[in-house]
């Protein structure tokens, strides 16, 4: 059995990777049992009913990624449901964000298809024990995490204040919304993951779930169908790959943009002169990060050939960058001793506030992301992806050293990436040291008109440009999962300070080496790794 490494959102998402590694499952199983923990244990993160990108790079190997992402619905229904439905609200979250929500928000979720199908080509144990501590969680009930109650204190009203019965699992018996650590208990949630346990992904999107849904979305005017449902496939695609320095990286490929974006900034950071973060090295971030992002406004995020314009970023980025200048997500990273590499990164959106009556899932409002349907509210054809901003990455370097890396954020997944990559690679910063730094990220409030939003700690005052300067770390800066492993035994687990993060690290069945009592899977090793909470 080999030893994995998980950095994860949570303590207990990271624990239900090490125990699925102890019974004998590599880094990929362990990736999926912890991502499918996320998805029930973090309401209003994200859900059962989210969409998902995997980037595995397994040894002597090309990295691929796995898409499960979410897809546009609409097959068999009525044409006049579409462009209808959704209810526009503000979001306090991150300072005033719009978004769209109810049954029309609703996309065809691909996550669990994209687990199953990563599960059974790069995994090596049964569906059923990957889905088991995520069904523990909901029947005996999960603990409120910081960062979900944080979100749903912001985003109750606009999200779930048309739909009572949804919020409902979430509040106390006064009505407030429970506190950070306090029980949560989703009614049917059990029993959906018992039926996904037992039955496989085929429930979800053919079975009787999958009916449950449908019926609830037909009764409500929403656009996903049991004919979606039954249509959807994830699949196999190569990963987009890009140097830095010595390290050669992996990240997640269309329609992720958001994996674009990242590849052509990292492209655009190379052959840096500087070693910290001068005002100078900042004021090249900043333009890096403004090229790209009005290059993604421009073209990536409206386009009608997402493949042919990505290349040209690339190529612009590789070649002449000068001609570049014409919260919803839960991130899990995983590495084993034997190389294999697996970034999970999923997503439901803000959140729809629908909850298909008996099966205590959640649903995305995908088609409601204002800033990933460009084209409008259900612009796009039936079976198109949703474009995303996730951007899981692996990398590996010529002494053999893995890393993999990712963060939720939306738009702000990629700046965490990039920052944290240049951390640890160029600048050589202790991985956890290259989570913590503080970070910017480029702002479009409006059309052509930037801000750099930035955490103290890195010089944004020393330029001349629109600044809005947070008080401290922030989780509107992403959440940085990474572990990075050195054969033949050294691994580094980081968790961001910005969200409660978890660490584990799998023991050896039979082993002379001692675990602390407190907390076996802790300690072990060569292993270092930080967890701590915002304050």
């Amino acid at each position: 059995m080999t030893r994995v490494a998980i950095a994860s959102s949570s303590q207990i998402a990271a624990d239900a990777g090490a125990e699925v590694a102890e019974a004998g499952g590599n880094a990929v199983d362990s990736a999926i049992a912890a991502s499918l923990v996320q998805l029930v244990t973090e309401p209003g993160i994200v859900s059962l009913g989210a969409g998902a990108f995997i980037v595995i790079w397994p040894p002597g190997e090309h990295p691929v990624m796995v898409d499960g992402g979410s897809e546009m619905p609409g097959r068999k229904v009525p044409a006049e449901r579409l462009g209808r439905g959704g209810l526009d609200v503000m979001l306090a979250y991150g300072g005033g964000t719009p978004t769209t929500v109810g049954y029309a928000s609703v996309a065809c979720p691909g996550a669990l298809a994209g687990y199953a199908l990563a599960g059974r080509r790069y995994g090596g144990i049964p569906w059923k024990v990957l889905v088991e501590p995520a069904y523990r969680h909901a029947r005996d009930g999960f603990p409120m995490p910081p960062a979900s109650q944080r979100y749903i204190d912001d985003t109750h009203a606009a999200i779930f204040g048309w739909n009572p019965p949804a919020l409902r699992p979430l509040q106390d018996e006064h009505g407030a919304i429970k506190r950070s650590g306090e029980t949560v208990h989703v009614d049917g949630l059990d029993d959906s993951l018992a039926a996904i346990a037992e039955q496989g992904v085929e429930v979800f999107y053919r079975g009787d779930l999958a009916r449950s849904i449908a019926r609830d979305m037909d009764a409500n005017d929403g656009l996903l169908s049991l004919a979606d449902l039954e249509a959807y496939q994830p699949r196999i695609v190569p990963a987009l790959e890009v140097a830095l320095d010595d390290w050669h990286l992996a990240t997640a490929s269309v329609p992720c943009v958001g994996g674009a974006a990242l590849a052509a900034m990292l492209l655009l950071m190379r052959d840096l002169e500087h070693n910290t973060w001068t005002a100078q090295m900042v004021a090249h971030l900043i333009e890096v990060q403004t090229h790209i992002m009005q290059f993604r406004n421009r073209r990536l995020d409206i386009s009608d050939e997402l493949g042919r314009d990505v290349e040209e970023l690339l190529e612009l980025a590789n070649s002449k960058p000068s001609a570049l200048a014409s919260p919803s997500t839960v991130h899990t990273s995983v590495v084993d001793a034997d190389g294999l590499a697996c970034a999970i990164t999923a997503s439901a959106g803000y959140g729809s506030g629908v909850m298909p009556p008996g099966t205590g899932i959640w649903m995305n409002n995908a088609l409601g992301e204002v800033e990933l349907n460009k084209y409008g509210f259900h612009a796009l054809p039936p079976g198109t992806r949703i474009p995303s901003n996730m951007a899981p990455t692996t990398g590996r370097s010529p002494d053999g050293s893995v890393l993999s890396i990712g963060s939720p954020g939306a738009d702000r997944i990629t700046t965490a990436i990039l920052q944290t990559v240049t951390n640890f690679v160029h600048l050589d910063m202790p991985l956890q040291d290259a989570v913590n730094h503080p970070r910017l990220h480029v702002e479009w409030p409006r059309e052509d008109e930037t801000c750099v939003a930035y955490e103290p700690g890195i010089p944004v005052d020393e330029l001349v440009v629109p600044q809005r300067r947070f008080d401290g770390l922030d989780m509107f800066f992403g959440g940085v999962s990474a572990v990075h492993f050195a054969p033949p035994d050294q691994f580094e687990i980081a968790a961001d300070v910005r969200r409660t993060g978890g660490a584990a690290l799998s023991r050896y069945r039979e082993s002379s080496r001692v675990a602390s009592p407190q907390n076996p899977r802790r300690a072990i090793g060569s292993a270092t790794y930080t967890t701590r909470h915002p304050n």
